[in-house]
């Protein structure tokens, strides 16, 4: 006799089941993909602006015949720069360093603008970063530059036109806005980029960061608004701001006398070599 057949006690998924799982998948993606969003928004501030304040730095290593200055930016945060003046400048220079460390960490350039290029220099920190008062911001790191610009055409006796204004990656978006501002003798950019939500939808290509963030730094706009001379330089291996995003901008500026000096296969964080400072050095005494 024939035992009869007995049902399958756990019969396959039907639809629904296989479904239902699926959007619980799906709907731990979306809730650890706005998550990630959100924590980025939230830190975005600490992302860009990454300051060293005092005491941390290399203070006991100024070199001789550095002055420290002090100044006001307009909303009355007080900034803290060193100050190197040359009887017979080649040109009087502002410089914009990056978004980490500070001027301490800038000492080789201080040197080799001042001692090798015989200008006169401010080297100046942003809000919160060595011994200048406050948080860092967009608006904030904007002010302190035409603060500090405003402060060095006064004391070395020029206008501020004819400054030249120098920026290194954050520093960049300083430099342009002054440029754009006032105008400039000359502008020199190292790792300039667009804006920094370029750099960012660079780095999180997945994440919509150029509808989102609040900072935009926005060098590729305001550089339209300046037409003196341009010095643009950049890392071929720059891994934080690739040599496209250097291109886009200088591609963008609209003057006729602009230059492009490719840094060999340097990356972010190496320190300019000499052939940059020779490209600076030709760039400030040409006609």
């Amino acid at each position: 006799m024939q035992a009869p057949d007995i049902e399958d006690p756990s019969p396959a998924p039907t639809t629904k089941r296989v479904l239902l799982r699926a959007w619980r998948v799906l709907r731990i993606a979306i809730l650890a993909y706005l998550g990630i969003l959100i924590v980025l928004l939230i830190l975005e501030r600490s992302l860009i602006f990454i300051p060293t304040p005092y005491p941390t730095g290399y203070w006991d290593e100024k070199p001789a015949g550095v002055e420290d200055v002090q100044f006001t930016a307009a909303d009355g945060t007080k900034l803290h720069g060193w100050y190197a003046a040359h009887d017979d400048p080649l040109a009087v220079v502002l410089y914009a360093h990056g978004n980490a460390g500070n001027i301490t960490h800038r000492i080789d350039v201080l040197e080799r603008l001042h001692h090798d290029l015989h200008c006169t220099v401010l080297l100046f920190d942003y809000r919160g970063y060595g011994k200048s008062e406050g948080k860092p911001s967009e608006a904030g790191v904007l002010q302190d530059g035409r603060a500090a610009r405003d402060w060095l055409a006064a004391r070395a006796g020029v206008a501020k036109d004819e400054l030249v204004l120098m920026g290194r990656s954050l520093g960049t978006s300083v430099a342009v806005d002054l440029a754009a501002e006032a105008g400039a003798r000359g502008l020199v950019l190292y790792s300039g980029f667009p804006s920094i939500r370029d750099v960012a939808a660079y780095h999180y290509p997945w994440l919509p960061v150029r509808w989102v963030m609040r900072t935009r730094l926005d060098c590729i706009g305001k550089i339209q608004n300046y037409q003196g001379p341009l010095l643009q330089a950049h890392a071929e291996q720059d891994e934080v701001i690739t040599v496209e995003l250097g291109r886009q901008l200088f591609e963008a500026a609209p003057m006729q006398q602009k230059t492009w000096f490719t840094l060999g296969a340097s990356s972010h964080n190496d320190p300019p070599p000499a052939a940059f400072y020779e490209a600076v050095r030709e760039f400030l005494t040409s006609p």
